[in-house]
């Protein structure tokens, strides 16, 4: 499948195209995100629209349940912080093509982009909340969700040529997603799993936790973005908390409340950056410049090469956890990193990476199927170094 995929001409095209437009997207919009004084500007989404309805359940269609809790959420917004720039995808029953959301978002440098969803499944059992960021989450769950969710581009005219060879149906079309990098992830895992955290008061009970998957409308954002899938319309319970104006609220108000956290944390760390930047990169500069000294005198000192190793992720989470907790009870060796107020949880010990991988494929994903290999370099975690 691999090697079909490889030598088609539309996907090498497009992978060049992609490669060219992550580079542009890394330099053009990052640093108006990182460096601006605080949350100022927000994209709301509500998916799907128009002749999309989006999933079906039994009395209601996905398109205005999205429509009307990304319209809910905006408006708390506006009523706690009016100097917010709430910008909506769509505020009536229309359809917007995928890129032109992303779209969207980058002409405007919104700092957050939210897009609002309702969940399916052809178990009608199933249920819960979950909110999932651009990355790698390759279980088969994961995968059924971004291929519904991504099948929406087939609404648009010439599809095909439009985002030159994708093809939702297709799994192998998946492999292109490979060569983007999402600069915000780690921001964006912040406020999903604040999201997540939120939804603990939710009237949907099961709280499926932050997520990665291979999202359409969160792949070119040049911004932290998240995807909100807020219950299944398949599940007749939670159908029925979607349509109530109670429970359309109660979602509002938890997407509402991580928002407010999240903006929080980022216009305080935003107006000291502001009010200390010359100083504040001369102080970096100058401490860089010390500690690589340091590092390499040390180093030259001690004869020793920086320490790598190779280790499996199993969480993501905002909270501290005891690694003695009873979620990690079947993982060896559970460590944790601080990286970005995200506390990283893994489990191995590598020297390679393929020992790693093989940990990973054969052991850990039988136990959690978002599991996945990562590099750490003197107790940091860096680019895989295959």
């Amino acid at each position: 499948m691999f090697k079909a995929i490889a030598n088609s001409k539309n996907v090498l095209t497009f992978a060049v195209s992609l490669i060219a437009y992550c580079c542009f997207y890394n330099t053009t919009y990052s640093q108006s995100v990182v460096t601006q004084a605080g949350v100022t500007r927000v994209v709301v989404d509500a998916g799907h629209g128009g002749l999309d309805p989006g999933a079906i359940g039994k009395t209601s269609q996905e398109k205005d349940l999205n429509l009307a809790v990304a319209l809910l959420v905006g408006k708390l917004i506006k009523e706690e912080f009016p100097s917010v720039e709430v910008i909506y995808t769509r505020t009536t029953d229309v359809f917007i093509d995928v890129d032109k959301r992303s779209k969207l978002a980058n002409d405007r440098k919104a700092d957050l982009f939210i897009s609002i969803h309702a969940n399916a499944s052809e178990n009608k059992a199933a249920t819960g909340t979950e909110t999932y960021v651009m990355g790698h989450g390759k279980s088969d769950a994961n995968m059924e969700v971004a291929k519904r969710e991504n099948a929406v581009i087939t609404y648009e005219e010439n599809y095909t040529s439009k985002y030159e060879g994708y093809d939702p149906k297709d799994p192998g079309s998946f492999i292109l997603f490979s060569l983007q990098q999402n600069a915000f992830l780690t921001q964006s895992q912040e406020l999903a799993t604040k999201v997540q955290e939120e939804f603990g008061s939710h009237p949907i009970k099961n709280n499926r936790g932050m997520k990665e998957g291979l999202f359409l409308v969160l792949w070119h954002t040049a911004m932290p973005s998240i995807l909100v899938e807020m219950g299944y319309i398949s599940n007749v319970r939670d159908e029925r908390i979607l349509v109530s104006k109670q429970g359309q609220r109660a979602i509002a108000q938890a997407i509402f409340r991580a928002f407010k956290s999240y903006k929080t944390h980022y216009d305080r760390h935003g107006e000291l950056a502001k009010n200390t930047e010359i100083q504040g990169r001369r102080d970096v500069a100058s401490a860089k410049t010390v500690e690589k000294q340091k590092k390499a005198a040390g180093q030259k000192q001690q004869g020793k090469s920086p320490k790598l190793s190779y280790r499996v992720q199993i969480k993501a989470s905002t909270a501290k956890l005891p690694v003695t907790s009873a979620e990690f009870a079947e993982f060896k060796e559970v460590s944790y990193i601080l990286n970005k107020n995200i506390y990283k949880y893994m489990t191995g010990n590598f020297a390679t990476f393929e020992e790693a991988v093989k940990y990973c494929n054969e052991v850990v994903r039988k136990k959690t199927k978002d599991a996945f290999v990562i590099c750490i370099e003197d107790g940091k975690i860096v680019p895989l170094k295959k």
